[in-house]
């Protein structure tokens, strides 16, 4: 998509503007689906989001344009939102504690499998098809989800109704919120505006073919998904978490802010071989933590909120970042490091989180009408 909208005239800040739109999508519709997700399940949310993603995908091969782009983007943020919280929930849901580490890690391998099928497989598709074709015809894999919605739970972990009040607040009440939030907002927002303009940055910088960034996307996508599973026995492991995020965002800012002044293929793909598995294990912890933060009654919730921090921050990422990158990648990714290295900071200043699960919650009997 950032190709197409490149080829259809889009600046790089609109480029950025695009990824941003989709993912501020996905952030506000996070916490609705967590409810949605406490009250009915996860079943209902991978359905929907499944099918919005089709319709999504499928219109940005209709448009000839810029703007309806946005469109349907705003589309597919908010399958995407329904998705991240309803996986993580049916994740939390499934697993014992001292093993989440390893569970969060298989289901983001499974992810990056995906991110590395896509690009190599419409990386190949471009040698034969144009830019345009190429993502109608990608469509198709969206179809190898329904055998996974078709047998996930569909068990609802709480009957007290929508409201969402009380949980968020009780989730936001407790010590390790505030410093695992800074530390997903740093996170999202170094990773977000790498990936919002990584593939601009290869045509206009790097000089590379569209079929090589594609591949220069999915080697990404590789090593962020061979990573997650040691990294998940690194998390469950580890009796602080805070030590692996911070690591995680200081190397991975380091690497955006030396890309900006690589040229070529390999060097580009060694460097984010090298860093995108602290990144990724980074990821992970905050995962973690966050389901450490929940109650069963709340685990929709809790993860909803997730996604909306996480989307938000990749959100932020291209919005504030992408008038300096419209003037110099190297400017615009050199700021984005250094605002990415200073919340991990701010974030290991209070280095506090649980060590293990909170027991439930007690929540308030539902008042009628709830």
């Amino acid at each position: 998509m950032p190709l197409y909208a490149h080829q259809l005239g889009a600046t790089r800040f609109e480029v950025g503007a695009l990824f941003s739109a989709a993912t501020l999508a996905a952030a506000l519709l996070s916490i609705p689906s967590g409810v949605l997700i406490d009250r009915f399940g996860a079943r209902a949310l991978l359905g929907f989001s499944v099918l919005v993603s089709v319709i999504s995908q499928l219109g940005i091969a209709a448009t000839a344009t810029v703007l309806p782009l946005f469109i349907w983007q705003v589309v597919g943020g908010l399958g995407a939102g329904a998705q991240m919280a309803a996986l993580l929930s049916a994740i939390t849901e499934s697993v014992p504690s001292n093993r989440l580490g390893r569970a969060m890690g298989w289901l983001t391998l499974s992810m990056q499998a995906g991110f590395f099928l896509g690009p190599s497989i419409a990386g190949l598709a471009l040698t034969v098809l144009d830019v345009r074709i190429d993502v109608a015809v990608t469509t198709v894999m969206l179809l190898l989800a329904v055998p996974g919605v078709v047998v996930a739970g569909g068990t609802p972990q709480s009957r007290r109704g929508f409201s969402v009040r009380q949980p968020l607040r009780l989730l936001v009440s407790q010590r390790s919120f505030l410093p695992v939030t800074i530390g997903l907002v740093a996170g999202a927002l170094t990773w977000g505006t790498l990936l919002a303009f990584l593939p601009v940055f290869g045509k206009d910088v790097l000089r590379l073919p569209s079929s090589q960034i594609g591949y220069l996307l999915a080697i990404q996508a590789v090593a962020n998904g061979v990573s997650r599973i040691p990294g998940g026995r690194l998390v469950d492991r580890a009796r602080q978490r805070w030590p692996i995020v911070f690591v995680g965002v200081v190397v991975w800012s380091a690497a955006i802010a030396l890309l900006g002044h690589l040229n070529g293929f390999w060097l580009p793909v060694l460097l984010l071989v090298v860093a995108t598995p602290f990144m990724a294990t980074a990821f992970v912890a905050i995962g973690v933590v966050f389901a450490d933060l929940s109650a069963g009654s709340t685990r929709g919730m809790a993860m909803g909120t997730y996604g909306t921090v996480l989307f938000l921050g990749l959100t932020a990422g291209p919005l504030l970042f992408g008038p300096l990158v419209q003037s110099s990648y190297t400017a615009g990714f050199t700021a984005c490091a250094a605002v990415g290295v200073a919340l991990a900071v701010v974030m290991a200043a209070f280095h506090a989180e649980p060590l293990r699960r909170q027991a439930e919650i007690p929540l308030p009997p539902a008042t009628p009408g709830t």
